[in-house]
């Protein structure tokens, strides 16, 4: 095949160590089809990825290949990127695989210098310092936040197990009244008067029911667990709390394109954080919103042999940014929007059981609505509820088929039927 780049490198990335296969022409010109390589292996620590990236300085490389796994390519990264002149591919493993029976470090780093050198990789999207930040800190939140959801579903099973009913009748059991009853059958009251007397507000409609949603056998091994389920869960809340006060501040630069895509229905301030963490605000990287679609996995799979297309699901994407996508999505089937309407257009069409794809359809228009407010940094303006109706009114298919007819080279008169 044909050289397309003359100098790379390709770097087998292990947590102690790296293995360097430098391939560069062999003499003086660069246009020669010779070629000669070198391996080397370096420690992982950050001052011998600096001897490794001056190496391949002195090797003259311009292009670096590397494999994404796990977090141990950053520091390498990090290391290239002290230096100018490096333009490094960051690959995913699952595009780069060697023969089989050929594993070692040093085949693995000399085949993805091979693959490197005519052109064949194709690197995935390494975000800017700025956002790569932002990306920590929401991906970190959102496991927060999934853990303090699996520690309440805990405490449900402890309040459960005692005979304690307390979901059945409150909405919301770690609310004011619902802590204030917790916390006093962990101190040791199992009075269900007295607990349900402990409502507040409108809980205080609900004593009744409260009443006997209390009354169960919730013994002392029970109160142990649940006050350690409920230390924990506040807990978590104070590490949320702080990690939200941080994302504020490392998000304040793009404030702006926070606003613009909070316009768009079903995206909140937390799924907006969560779009601008995982995609950028600069959308020169992605060409076209398709692009942007494909590269995030919410695009259908290429599926097809003997001329024909089958069906296919979405392709491996951006997990983080689809299920943000999608949540929002399902919050946006809710409006009365064109996004809504859309939803439940695409639903009909789907049958009983299409509510997750119409979810996921509707998750691939809000992204590509994203890329273009992105791209032309301008508000969301919704077509209303009612653009499915007015665009197939009988007004707007006449037009439509008149235009039709002109464009064949008719000439066309209206009139009504005799």
């Amino acid at each position: 095949m044909e050289i397309v780049f003359s100098k790379v490198a390709g770097i087998d990335v292990h947590k102690r160590q790296v293995t360097v296969a430098v391939r560069v022409p062999e003499g003086e010109a660069d246009s020669g089809q010779k070629r000669t390589q070198r391996v080397r292996r370096f420690a992982t620590f950050y001052g011998a990825l600096l001897e490794m990236a001056q190496w391949l300085r002195a090797e003259q490389v311009t292009h670096v290949a590397m494999e994404a796994t796990g977090v141990y390519w950053r520091p390498v990264f990090h290391a290239l990127a002290e230096f100018d002149g490096f333009e490094v591919l960051l690959c995913n493993a699952h595009h780069v695989k060697n023969v089989p029976g050929r594993k070692t470090d040093a085949t693995d780093a000399v085949w993805l210098a091979q693959l490197c050198e005519v052109g064949l990789l194709r690197g995935s999207f390494i975000p800017p310092a700025e956002i790569a930040a932002v990306r920590e800190l929401t991906r970190y939140r959102r496991k927060l936040t999934e853990e303090r959801t699996r520690e309440t579903q805990r405490l449900h099973k402890v309040l459960e197990d005692g005979g304690i009913k307390l979901d059945s009748v409150a909405s919301d059991s770690l609310g004011v009244s619902g802590r204030a009853m917790i916390t006093a059958l962990i101190d040791g009251v199992r009075d269900p008067v007295v607990l349900a007397n402990l409502a507040r507000g409108l809980m205080r409609k609900k004593i009744p029911d409260l009443t006997l949603a209390l009354s169960g056998r919730f013994a002392a091994h029970h109160g142990v667990l649940a006050g350690l389920h409920l230390d924990h869960i506040n807990h978590l809340n104070e590490m949320i709390a702080r990690l939200e006060a941080r994302i504020d501040e490392v998000v304040d630069p793009f404030d702006r394109q926070r606003d613009l895509l909070m316009t768009i229905p079903g995206i909140g301030k937390r799924a907006a954080e969560t779009i601008i963490a995982e995609i950028g605000v600069d959308m020169s990287r992605f060409p076209t919103a398709d692009h942007l679609a494909s590269w995030a996995g919410l695009c259908p799979g290429n599926n097809e042999s003997a001329g024909k297309r089958k069906k296919s699901a979405t392709r491996n994407g951006n997990a983080h940014l689809c299920s943000v996508l999608v949540e929002s999505a399902w919050s946006a089937s809710r409006t009365k929007t064109r996004l809504g309407a859309r939803f439940r257009r695409l639903h009909r069409r789907f049958g009983k059981a299409g509510g997750k794809k119409a979810a996921v359809a509707l998750a691939h228009t809000i992204l590509v609505i994203a890329w273009h407010i992105l791209h032309d940094e301008v508000e969301y303006s919704d077509l209303g509820a009612d653009f499915y109706t007015q665009r197939n009114s009988p007004e707007v298919q006449k037009a439509r088929l008149v235009r039709q007819l002109k464009d064949l080279g008719y000439s066309v008169e209206i009139g009504p039927a005799a």
